[in-house]
């Protein structure tokens, strides 16, 4: 059907076009993606055997649908995905407040121009990505903003009494008829306002200012909310809920790999910071292994989450900390270093909500410990376990290592030091080369020197060196060294 051609009413029915409710259009193409094998919701990693199989069964029962999750689960993404699954385009009554379909008309406006012009009624086409509409729940919301209120000035204009449903300002859900409406953080919306949303989700008619009308209002609702118990600001009241047809529950990337893919794909670099700085692989697994440390810290709220933002607003700041350091060193290419993990600190301390015993600690405090934990996390997957205790004299695969600071008295390691002078200092610990040469002999060389630095930083953890943060860098002694230098 060539909509260009098709401008009246008289030529939509000679067209022979049909009229779909939306929940019935999302159905259908639905219906069509799955049987030829199409994705559905791309974009959206992680959900594939979880929540997509529970949204795809929720739009094939025609239900409205409540996505409930932790900030950062990708609920409204999944939202805005659903419009790939409206047709195209839809016919309207041009002029209509509310996209009447010529062929079902809801609205007074509508009813008479049809009754007036007849098939001369003029239609427009309305495009699928202009039927989103998108409403954040907040405590001033009102009524009127939602359904429609009179409107005072519309009846003096038009000279009309109160008493004439033409004065009547039509709110945001009405507009949406035959779209998609996402109420997002629906428990932040007051309980008299929800209500509110009653007859709209189960009857169809709408309710303003003592005028009933019976408008059976064609929509796709979709709400969001974090889980009652995290969210002390209000509830969703227990009728609404009755009237919502699926809820589904959201939950974090469950691997690293995962959580890898959704950061690439939402990371905001340019091209001269891909150009300018190189990542090693596992510089991104320990940037995600944060995330999952974050979630199962004592000093973090866990009811409150940790956003998958965290990990891609800390991979946009690890890669700024290298770029920054090429600019100052006049470099065009640099690697990244785990020492840049500490320009990330800023990104950590405003998504995590710390408990009491975080605070007492600080923020700060909190986020070094978090890499710290990340790598200590991932070291046994790559070198030999460093076990806790040790029997005296005992060779271990880190002993030559452990006796060079211990002979040496350590070395300092500064954040904008040049590449030349980052490498000449750890290639001055040959026991690292040894350690590399023995267990990862096949590494990369643009990641060796990452690869030096995780060690050392591991060893630390596991409490076999020291590591103490100065102004312009670290500084990596023997462990026993260090203690009595102190005393």
């Amino acid at each position: 059907m060539e909509i260009n051609n098709i401008k009246t009413l008289g030529q939509l029915k000679a067209a022979g076009y049909k009229s779909t409710g939306i929940k019935d259009e999302l159905r259908n193409n639905l219906r069509e993606k799955i049987k030829t094998g199409k994705p559905v919701f791309e974009g959206v990693h992680g959900f594939e055997n979880t929540v997509i199989p529970e949204l795809e069964r929720a739009i094939l029962s025609r239900h409205n649908i409540n996505l409930l999750g932790l900030r950062g689960q990708a609920k409204t993404r999944l939202a805005r995905k659903m419009v790939e699954l409206l047709d195209e385009y839809i016919p309207f009554v041009t002029g209509s407040e509310i996209n009447d379909d010529p062929l079902n008309p809801i609205s007074r406006f509508a009813k008479d121009l049809i009754e007036e012009k007849g098939d001369e009624t003029p239609i427009s086409w309305l495009h699928r990505s202009e039927r989103f509409f998108e409403k954040l729940a907040t405590p001033d919301v009102t009524v009127a903003d939602l359904i429609g209120d009179v409107d005072p000035i519309k009846a003096a204009n038009l000279k009309l009494s109160y008493a004439d449903d033409r004065v009547i300002h039509f709110g945001m859900i009405p507009r949406a008829n035959r779209c998609i409406f996402v109420i997002n953080e629906l428990p932040d919306l007051q309980a008299r306002i929800q209500v509110a949303l009653f007859n709209i989700l189960q009857e169809g008619d709408i309710q303003i200012r003592g005028f009933k009308l019976r408008m059976p209002l064609d929509m796709q609702f979709i709400f969001t909310a974090n889980p009652e118990d995290y969210t002390n600001r209000g509830s969703i009241v227990t009728p609404l809920k009755d009237r919502i047809g699926s809820q589904i529950l959201t939950h974090y990337p469950e691997t690293v790999e995962i959580a890898r893919t959704i950061t690439q794909q939402e990371a905001k670099l340019d091209q001269n910071q891909s150009d300018i700085v190189y990542v090693p692989s596992l510089a991104r697994d320990i940037l995600e292994q944060i995330s999952f440390e974050a979630r199962e810290s004592e000093y973090i709220d866990n009811k409150s989450g940790v956003s998958a933002r965290m990990s891609i607003t800390a991979f946009e700041n690890l890669i700024s900390s290298a770029e920054r350091r090429a600019l100052k060193s006049g470099v065009d290419k640099t690697n990244l270093r785990l020492s840049d993990f500490m320009g990330i600190i800023p990104a950590i301390t405003g998504k995590v909500e710390l408990v009491y015993e975080g605070e007492q600690e600080g923020a700060a405090v909190v986020a070094q410990h978090l890499i710290g934990s990340a790598i200590r996390t991932l070291f046994p997957s790559l070198f030999p376990k460093i076990e806790k205790l040790e029997k005296p004299g005992e060779k271990t695969p880190y002993s030559d290592l452990i006796e060079w600071f211990f002979a040496e008295s350590g070395f300092e390691l500064l954040d904008d030091a040049s590449d030349a002078e980052y490498q000449s200092i750890l290639d001055e610990v040959t026991p690292l080369d040894l350690l590399l040469k023995k267990y990862h002999p096949e590494l990369d060389k643009k990641d060796q020197y990452f690869m030096k630095e995780f060690v050392l930083w591991a060893l630390v953890e596991y409490k076999k060196l020291s590591k103490d943060r100065f102004a312009q860098g670290h500084q990596f002694k023997d462990m026993y060294g260090s203690y009595i230098s102190k005393l």
